[in-house]
């Protein structure tokens, strides 16, 4: 059976470990459509002799679709780029991933992959609070977006669809003050959870919510490029 070469989101470092004589790569992602292309092209500019292929999508639906080609014993994708390093070790403890030693591995520190050279972390994710700068209640807590001021006005991904919010939310749920009476709270306030971060970057600068959970980068990027919104 075919095994996969993962990177926890160090990808060039990765293809780097597929034979010299393959034509054709097949990526699963879960990255954003705009960064996975970016990623591609990179990789084909610097390879111009081998195709990438790629499927998009969060990492809970990528990753149901992956084991489900690897219970029928065809597993597609070649290389994996997706938000979370715990399946990632899952899929190491279950022999589905092929280690590789990566060279570049050296300049980084050594809690950002795997020792047994099974994956390698490209990015650090961190979830933050995004909010449209129109809104009255400026965040500077989860909690504050439990407030009467909030209410029906937070919206976040759901773990459903990305991986991202499902870590944050187990994250969450063992932090003493938070856990899930914190979800519960926000359930009451009217928040709203569904797709992936890219919607709910949508939903906050149009305005049509005011606050939000969001990975950092969406955020950061689109407030650089004009968008009315801060991130905390």
């Amino acid at each position: 059976m075919k095994t996969i070469v993962s990177a926890a989101a160090l990808l060039a470092a990765s293809l780097f470990a597929i034979p010299a004589s393959a034509e054709n790569l097949v990526l699963y992602t879960s990255q954003p459509n705009e960064d996975a292309q970016a990623t591609v092209d990179g990789f084909m500019a610097a390879n111009p002799d081998i195709k990438v292929d790629w499927v998009r999508d969060g990492t809970p639906k990528i990753m149901a679709k992956l084991q489900a080609e690897i219970e029928a014993g065809n597993p597609v994708a070649d290389v994996l780029l997706i938000a979370d390093t715990v399946t990632l070790e899952r899929l190491k403890e279950a022999g589905k991933l092929m280690a590789y030693k990566s060279p570049e591995a050296a300049n980084y520190d050594a809690s950002l992959f795997d020792a047994d050279g099974y994956y390698y972390s490209t990015k650090l994710i961190t979830t933050g609070i995004i909010y449209n700068t129109s809104a009255s209640l400026k965040p500077t807590s989860w909690k504050d977006l439990t407030k009467p001021e909030a209410k029906g006005l937070v919206t976040m991904p759901s773990p459903l669809t990305s991986g991202a919010a499902l870590i944050h939310a187990q994250t969450l749920a063992g932090v003493d003050g938070l856990g899930w009476d914190f979800y519960k709270d926000l359930a009451a306030n009217g928040a709203t959870a569904a797709g992936g971060n890219g919607g709910i970057l949508k939903a906050v600068a149009s305005g049509e919510k005011a606050y939000g959970m969001i990975v950092d980068y969406m955020p950061i990027r689109e407030k650089a490029k004009g968008a009315p919104v801060e991130f905390v």
